[in-house]
């Protein structure tokens, strides 16, 4: 079996861990996304990409869900020794050998993707890994400028874009989103790989990774979306959004941005029955069912908690089932 999967960072790889269990002989190809890239000290750092690597590679700081394992942060400290920042932004020491490594090849000539799959060959995932583009897009958040430091009210500013990275990790999404922006996604086409991974899928999977800043991202990459809705094979996603909550993250405030309610049922009519064939909601959302299936999508309630891997694997084992019902 051919499963094609769009993933983020945390609950993309999480997913993954239990999908490789579920379908141990799958030849999954993986889509990240890169709209949470950053440029910092000079280095590209891909968070969503590294996550996914790290996790199925072993390497992941498992409490975190981000970040190495046994990490230090030597440079980050002598960084900020020199007033060298940005210090809200920390990378470890066996992370920034990664960033180097990626930033070093980039300015070699080679392509993101070439990129990816030469740092995969070191973790060996079990997956293909491929970028949803070799461009250049970075996900922006439009907020309050008062909402920074309170000097936007005092000159009179209005609204201003932050990089995501600023609004998630400096701001902790404690803020109103007004609007989520990809920069750049518009011109990108999509990496080597991903269109043909696509056209020869059995199937594809959303997992519960955010609908706006992960997912969605993927999505607005010119080509993919008409890819997946062209491939004519189920494509069943997953609710990141149980009890009218995110499982964790902040996928409310930015789902609020785009006009779309912090319900399972609305998450699966955001993608829409164009898009979407089958959906999963967590049983405390089993009422949601009917109201998703009214928009014309297939749903199911089950345990959609990724407490460890079993329960995981049962997730993604219901993903594929739902899936070749679809089929018929």
């Amino acid at each position: 079996m051919r499963i094609v999967v769009l993933a983020g960072g945390i609950g993309g790889a999480r997913f993954l861990r239990g999908l490789k269990s579920a379908a141990p002989d799958a030849d999954i190809t993986v889509i990240g996304n890169t709209g949470d890239d950053i440029h910092l000290f000079g280095l590209k750092v891909c968070p969503d990409l590294d996550t996914v690597m790290y996790t199925l590679g072993g390497g992941i700081h498992e409490e975190q869900g981000w970040g190495r394992a046994d990490e230090t942060f030597a440079v980050k400290e002598e960084l900020a020794a020199y007033g060298v920042g940005p210090e809200w932004f920390g990378l470890g020491d066996r992370d920034f050998a990664t960033h180097i490594v990626r930033t070093q090849m980039i300015g070699a000539g080679y392509p993101l993707s070439a990129v990816t799959e030469a740092l995969c060959a070191r973790w060996q995932p079990g997956v293909r890994l491929l970028p949803m583009t070799d461009d250049r897009v970075e996900t922006h958040v439009l907020i309050d400028a008062a909402d920074i430091d309170g000097s936007g009210a005092e000159r009179g500013e209005g609204r201003k874009a932050i990089h995501f990275q600023e609004y998630w990790v400096r701001l902790r999404a404690s803020v109103p989103a007004h609007a989520v922006v990809p920069v750049g996604a518009d011109q990108a086409k999509p990496a080597p790989g991903v269109l043909e991974a696509i056209a020869d899928a059995d199937v594809v999977l959303f997992p519960p990774s955010n609908p706006v800043v992960s997912v969605g991202t993927i999505l607005a990459v010119p080509g993919v979306r008409e890819a997946i809705a062209d491939a004519g094979v189920p494509v069943v996603g997953l609710s990141p959004i149980v009890g009218d909550a995110p499982v964790r993250g902040m996928a409310d405030k930015v789902l609020a941005a785009v006009g779309v309610e912090s319900t399972a049922a609305a998450v699966a009519k955001h993608y829409g029955s164009g898009l979407l064939d089958g959906w999963l909601v967590d049983t405390v959302d089993a009422g949601a069912v009917e109201e998703v299936e009214a928009a014309g999508i297939r749903c199911r309630a089950i345990p959609l908690m990724m407490t460890d891997l079993q329960a995981t694997a049962a997730m993604a084992a219901e993903a594929l089932a739902l899936a070749e019902e679809v089929r018929g």
